[in-house]
């Protein structure tokens, strides 16, 4: 008896975590698009909705789908890179939006491409006070000229969940910031699993 309630909840247990597996991937790349969508629809609504002369709830989102198809036809007939360029021009060109766009850009390739290595490596730090520890991203390094202070700070992004798109940005003096032997990667799943793919253990790098 006692050995079949062993194997029933073994099985049990297996086919949680097997759908938990499949469910989760999913609810979070929803949760991901739909912060993205309902970012556009914002943005776009009140310019749809003055120019047709009323709010229609959605419609932004629906012009959004309708961008990225549009985007995708022109990408395949006139070529990814004569369109990026095209595209780039614009922005890098206007002024302030220049600043806004490259900034952007910069942050988008550090999670989407990590190989862009537009982030140097994985951290540990103390965040958002001594006692609590985050993991955050070394985005760049700044010469310090404050006398009673580290000579060198260290820029860490630490993304928010589940959308690492957006989070917070803080400086650390260099020994107060522990490099990790993971990858960029690894720290993204991370963030984006809400924590569920978490490292097994966390080993510092050696220099």
């Amino acid at each position: 008896m006692g050995s079949f309630k062993k194997r029933f909840f073994k099985t049990i247990r297996r086919q949680f975590l097997s759908g938990v597996l499949v469910i989760v991937p999913i609810i979070l790349t929803f949760i991901v698009l739909r912060f993205l969508f309902r970012s556009v629809d914002n943005l776009l609504s009140p310019v749809i909705a003055q120019i047709i002369g009323r709010e229609i709830p959605g419609l932004g989102i629906l012009a959004t789908i309708v961008i990225i198809f549009i985007a995708g036809i022109l990408t395949t007939y006139l070529g990814r890179s004569r369109l990026f360029n095209i595209w780039e021009i614009f922005f890098i060109k206007t002024p302030i939006v220049r600043t806004i766009y490259s900034a952007s850009k910069q942050l988008m390739e550090g999670i989407a491409l990590p190989d862009k290595k537009a982030f140097q490596q994985v951290v540990l730090v103390q965040y958002p006070r001594e006692g609590i520890y985050n993991l955050g991203f070394v985005a760049n390094r700044i010469e310090n000229q404050l006398v009673e202070q580290s000579k060198e700070l260290i820029v860490v992004f630490i993304p928010s969940t589940p959308t690492p798109f957006t989070g917070f940005v803080a400086l650390f003096p260099k020994d107060q910031v522990i490099p990790l032997e993971l990858t960029i990667e690894e720290g993204i799943k991370y963030f984006v699993s809400g924590g569920i793919a978490s490292p097994k253990k966390l080993v510092p790098k050696e220099n």
